[in-house]
């Protein structure tokens, strides 16, 4: 049995913690309006539109860095282009799903407190992005395996 296993890195570990904050963030409330006034409150999270998407980036992320560690061979899909192009596309699903909640009025802020407490999802998951796009630098940057 080879062994081809290597410390997994800080730079992993930031793509999985990224990972884990957008599935946290997809899971919690992405905007919510109403409430107030005799109006029912509607409220929605990452699995109301395109938000789908960055959920399915954070579980590629995962499976990305963890299956080095479930093979006996190196895997190709664990270098830093394969993160980058999971950012670039959760970026893109996230901006665009925050400009379609923008258009539809559901990112309303009545109060400047509501710019946290209308959407925490939104946050993490940026915070998430965030992370996996740092990380995906970090890759890039590392000397030796890529």
């Amino acid at each position: 049995m080879s062994s081809h296993r290597r410390p997994v890195g800080r730079a992993r570990i930031l793509a999985a913690a990224g990972a884990l904050a957008m599935l946290v963030g997809s899971v919690l409330r992405w905007w919510r309006v109403g409430g107030a006034n005799g109006l029912p409150e509607i409220s929605g999270n990452a699995f109301d539109g395109l938000g789908m998407v960055v959920f399915v980036v954070a579980l590629v992320t995962i499976a990305i860095v963890t299956l080095p560690y479930a093979t006996d061979r190196p895997v190709a899909a664990d270098q830093w282009l394969s993160y980058a192009i999971l950012a670039v596309v959760g970026w893109l699903a996230f901006v665009l799903r925050i400009v379609d909640l923008a258009m539809l009025g559901a990112l309303a802020i009545p109060e400047p407190t509501a710019v946290f407490s209308n959407g925490p999802g939104l946050w993490a998951t940026g915070v998430g992005l965030a992370m996996l796009a740092r990380a995906a630098y970090d890759i890039r940057r590392a000397p030796g395996i890529r």
